[in-house]
């Protein structure tokens, strides 16, 4: 029996990378329902057909819903029933979000907002909030509307009880060959005989599967306190290690032409501020960063600061474990996503 066992989960943006590793991990489960919410109709036939085909005797468990975060009535009409959500609705492409960061803000605050409201009203159980690595020292308008998007995390956590709704937030780097990601990109590239493209071949990325940052959600819903932030200890690579392993995998010549960094792109990413990792907790595989509980009244804390704290700086791609090019391609591999398209060059 699962903690899901007859439960009825959604997932916002669940047409995306995401909720198609959730699908893929829950769907034959005994979880009862699985809700799709997104806003692209033709994005949620193609899920429907594809699970209908996969999962023939298992389809009838996932309904879709259309709607938009930024639009609380259509969250209230898929919230009903619903026992906990995954809120992985976002604009996340770091360039469009710099040249429309007003669009980020609607989706990626406001939206979560509306998303943690609707679940409060409906008396869902637990919510937990996706962010990214970006929302540590942001740079850029994607990963500033994704801080934004923990303060009103840890905000509504406190403006509800976590017996009635538990909301938590995870952390994560790049995961890969997720939607929009780059390994994609350069399998196209090496087809097409062009030159795989990278931006600075010393820029260093945390680097995820899908499967973990579905582990990394299940950790914080069994694991988290209301208002905690989650986080995977998660490695990292070079751009040019990443490259250079898809390379040898799919047996390629190909050139490495870099390009240049792109608007609003750091050289490192942070998944723990210096500031966070004073009050983190180890807990083996993740931190836990718990959220701050004082209220509006600063003046006691003159007399009564907090004199210790961990011995922990910060957390980020430069100073985790860093995998050379043999074990990116042990983690590529372990990619359903990798093994498809080796079979695809094979044949």
């Amino acid at each position: 029996m699962s903690i899901f066992k007859d439960s009825t989960l959604l997932i916002t943006g669940g047409t995306g990378s995401f909720g198609n590793a959730v699908l893929n991990r829950f769907l034959t489960s005994d979880i009862g329902e699985i809700r799709i919410f997104s806003r692209d109709e033709k994005k949620q036939d193609d899920m429907r057909h594809e699970y209908q085909s996969k999962y023939p005797e298992y389809a009838e468990k996932i309904k879709f819903f259309i709607g938009d975060v930024r639009c609380i009535d259509s969250l209230r009409a898929a919230m009903f029933g619903v026992d906990y959500v995954f809120h992985a609705a976002a604009l996340k492409q770091v360039p469009s979000c710099e040249f429309f960061p007003i669009e980020a803000v609607k989706t990626n605050v406001l939206g979560t907002e509306n998303v943690l409201t609707a679940a409060i009203e409906a008396g869902v159980k637990t919510v937990i909030c996706l962010s990214t690595d970006k929302a540590a020292y942001p740079v850029n308008a994607m990963g500033t509307s994704k801080a934004m998007m923990e303060k009103v995390v840890v905000a509504k956590s406190r403006t509800v009880s976590p017996e009635k709704t538990k909301i938590c937030c995870t952390r994560y780097g790049n995961v890969m060959c997720s939607r929009g990601s780059v390994i994609p990109l350069w399998i196209d590239q090496i087809r097409a005989d062009k030159p795989i493209t990278i931006t600075d071949p010393n820029m260093t990325r945390f680097i995820m599967s899908l499967d973990e940052a579905v582990d990394l959600v299940l950790f914080a819903f069994e694991n988290g306190v209301s208002g905690d932030i989650l986080v995977q200890k998660a490695p990292a690579c070079t751009i040019a290690v990443q490259a250079q392993a898809v390379k040898e995998l799919f047996c390629s010549d190909a050139e490495i032409k870099i390009i240049g960094i792109r608007h609003g792109e750091k050289m490192y990413e942070t998944l723990l501020t210096n500031e966070e990792c004073a009050n983190a907790i180890d807990m083996g595989d993740f931190y836990r960063v718990p959220s701050d509980k004082r209220g509006l009244n600063y003046d006691k804390y003159f007399t009564d600061g907090n004199v210790e704290r961990n011995t922990l700086s910060e957390f980020n791609s430069n100073n985790t474990e860093l995998l050379g090019v043999e074990a990116v391609k042990e983690k590529l591999l372990e990619l359903e996503f990798i093994r498809d398209e080796l079979d695809k060059a094979e044949h």
